[in-house]
C-alpha cells in the first residue's frame, strides 16, 4: 500500500502482515473485470431511510456475478485467508460503487447507524474530523471500505450514549486511539487526524491496537478479516 513504508518502518511487528497486503495488492492488479453499473440512486432514497443496505435492497441491485466468478478462483492457505481475499477482492470490484453511493449520500445525516449502508458489515474503524466543537465522526467497513456519519458520543454496536466513550491512546501512536463503550465492552479502532487516511483506516495497520485491546477483555465487535483470537 503506498505510504506504508515508513509505517512499517516504525512497526517491525507488522511487516509480515504489509508484505501479506502488498501481496494481495499484487494479485488483484492482474485481474479484470467489467466495472458493475452504478444503480439509480434515487430509487434507493426509501431504502436508505429505512435502514437497508445497499447490497440487500430490492429497489435497486448491484450485479455480483463478474465477482462472484472472481471469487470462486481464490483459494487461499485457511478459511480465513480466503475469506480475507474474497472481501479485498469485493472491495475493489465495488470501489465505483461504494463512491458514487457516498457521493450521491453527500455529507448527511440520513445513515447514522452502526452497520455499513452498502454491505451491513459492523466498522473495523471510525475517524474524527475537523476541530472542535464541530467535530465530525466517521465510521468506516473493513470490507467493502465504505465510510459514513455517525453520533460522536454513542457506541457504534450497541448505541448506547454514555455522552464520553472511554479512551486509550498508545504511546508513539500519534492520532490513533481506541474508544471503548462501558455498556457492552467492545471497541473500535480511532484515527483523530488527517493525511494518513488510506493507510490508518486500514484495518492491518493498526492491528497492534487490537492485541492490546483483546489483552484487556474488550471486544472486538467488528468483523475481523484477520482472525484475532480473543
Amino acid at each position: 500500500m503506498p505510504g506504508s513504508e515508513g509505517w512499517v518502518e516504525r512497526h517491525r511487528y507488522l511487516e509480515s502482515v504489509a508484505r501479506f497486503e502488498a501481496g494481495i495488492d499484487e494479485i488483484l492488479s492482474g485481474l479484470s473485470w467489467a466495472a458493475p453499473a452504478i444503480p439509480a440512486w434515487d430509487a434507493y432514497a426509501d431504502d436508505l431511510d429505512a435502514g437497508v443496505p445497499v447490497l440487500a435492497s430490492t429497489s435497486v441491485t448491484v450485479d455480483l456475478k463478474p465477482l462472484e466468478a472472481l471469487t470462486a478462483t481464490l483459494i487461499g492457505a485457511s478459511p480465513g485467508h480466503t475469506r480475507h481475499l474474497g472481501w479485498r477482492t469485493a472491495a475493489r470490484y465495488l470501489a465505483p460503487v461504494v463512491r458514487s453511493f457516498e457521493a450521491w449520500r453527500g455529507d448527511d445525516e440520513r445513515w447514522l447507524r452502526p452497520y455499513c449502508p452498502l454491505c451491513g458489515s459492523p466498522p473495523a474503524m471510525a475517524q474524527l474530523v475537523g476541530n472542535d466543537p464541530g467535530r465530525r465522526r466517521f465510521l468506516c467497513c473493513g470490507r467493502c471500505g465504505s465510510r459514513w456519519r455517525f453520533r460522536r458520543t454513542e457506541c457504534p454496536f450497541c448505541e448506547h450514549d454514555a455522552h464520553e466513550l472511554a479512551t486509550l491512546k498508545v504511546e508513539g501512536e500519534n492520532g490513533l486511539r481506541i474508544d471503548r463503550c462501558e455498556a457492552c465492552r467492545a471497541y473500535i479502532k480511532t484515527y483523530d487526524g488527517e493525511g494518513e487516511e488510506r493507510l490508518l483506516l486500514a484495518d492491518w495497520s493498526s492491528l497492534h491496537l487490537d492485541v492490546i485491546a483483546l489483552d484487556r477483555g474488550w471486544v472486538r465487535a467488528a468483523a475481523s478479516l484477520y482472525e484475532i483470537p480473543a
